[in-house]
């Protein structure tokens, strides 16, 4: 008998044709979306709205594989919202998709299926798992320009056993060419960008409706105040624009004091540092080369480093200054197209 595979289907392109391969491989294939209790066709929420269940069940239904809707809308506030949330208003900068496949895809959805009695749980991510001689590895996809390993360093590593991703060995543009080959619907779909709790693209706009914003002062390396802030959620490391403050050259925010509710701003070149803190790490090998690469944001260029473990933290060490190392942004190492594991930014070390 066909072993059992149950696909996140969003109702997008990626998740589709993920589950078109599957079948054509002989799996025996059911879908599944994820309800996450935030339905809203007037604020288009994408891939959480009643429009992208019907999709997935248009999608499922051509495919002729069964499709399930399944309820996660609490897991999404208590381990995605709420955190996001809290680590804003203490002048950190999350990153909620890593928390979402954490906690919610390949969390709470996997265990879901395999208690269901599901052999595997299969997404449309662009990305690839190898199995070594019964060693489970999660790596880059083909596409580099669409690889999501930075997002899915989180995933437990007795979990990528049972995780497949069919997409891994395929181009963006492949996949839209397949979808519509055979017809499918959402072939041209645009990909979302938003993160999917957000009523707006902006996420301050999200802040502001969730929580209240406490005003303080900007203040310089000395601490000498040049200005006045709306509140710390709605600023990160690195930003330039919108601090309302004339003196004659460029000012980025190079610090936020939570306790002292404080943004602080500096040079281009206060900026850069060459070592950082790390928590909540997650390796998936069984032991760290001396010399890896690390990304310290999902869109940043992979950078020599030195790591040094000390139990569930570990230290951080780059040859060459990096720009704009944000307390809570993920950071995760490489070994070529191979993803060692990561965690999360806990300070900058200077």
């Amino acid at each position: 008998m066909a072993k059992k595979v149950l696909v996140a289907m969003s109702g997008g392109v990626d998740s589709s044709v993920s589950a078109y391969l599957l079948k054509e491989e002989g799996w025996q294939v059911s879908g599944v979306t994820m309800c996450l209790g935030l339905e809203s066709s007037s604020q288009k929420i994408q891939g959480c709205n009643a429009q992208a269940i019907d999709l997935a069940k248009r999608v499922a239904k051509k495919l002729d594989v069964p499709h399930y809707v399944m309820d996660f809308s609490r897991d999404l506030q208590e381990k995605v919202i709420a955190p996001f949330i809290s680590e804003y208003l203490k002048g950190r900068t999350p990153n909620p998709c890593v928390e979402c496949n954490r906690n919610l895809k390949f969390g709470s959805l996997l265990k879901k299926a395999r208690g269901l009695g599901f052999d595997f749980l299969a997404t449309g991510h662009y990305a690839k798992i190898e199995n070594f001689e019964g060693n489970f590895f999660l790596k880059k996809a083909r596409d580099k320009n669409k690889d999501q390993s930075y997002f899915l360093y989180s995933i437990k590593k007795e979990y990528l056993k049972f995780i497949k991703f069919p997409l891994g060995e395929f181009t963006k543009e492949e996949v839209r060419a397949l979808a519509k080959k055979i017809s499918l619907e959402v072939a041209e779909r645009p990909a979302s960008q938003d993160i999917c709790f957000f009523s707006q693209k902006n996420y301050r706009n999200f802040l502001v409706k969730e929580v209240s914003q406490k005003e303080g002062d900007i203040v310089d390396l000395r601490g000498n105040v040049l200005g006045r802030h709306k509140g710390i959620g709605f600023y990160t490391i690195g930003q330039r624009e919108g601090l309302g403050i004339a003196l004659g050259k460029p000012l980025y925010i190079v610090g936020i004091d939570s306790e002292r509710n404080w943004i602080i701003v500096g040079d281009k070149k206060d900026l850069l540092a060459k070592a950082l803190s790390v928590e909540n790490l997650n390796i998936l090998v069984d032991s760290l080369p001396k010399r890896a690469f690390a990304k310290i944001r999902y869109r940043h260029k992979e950078a020599e480093c030195r790591i040094f473990l000390e139990e569930d933290k570990a230290r951080v060490f780059f040859p060459e200054p990096q720009e704009a190392i944000t307390p809570g942004q993920s950071i995760v190492f490489y070994d070529k197209d191979r993803v060692l594991g990561g965690g999360v930014i806990k300070e900058v070390l200077r």
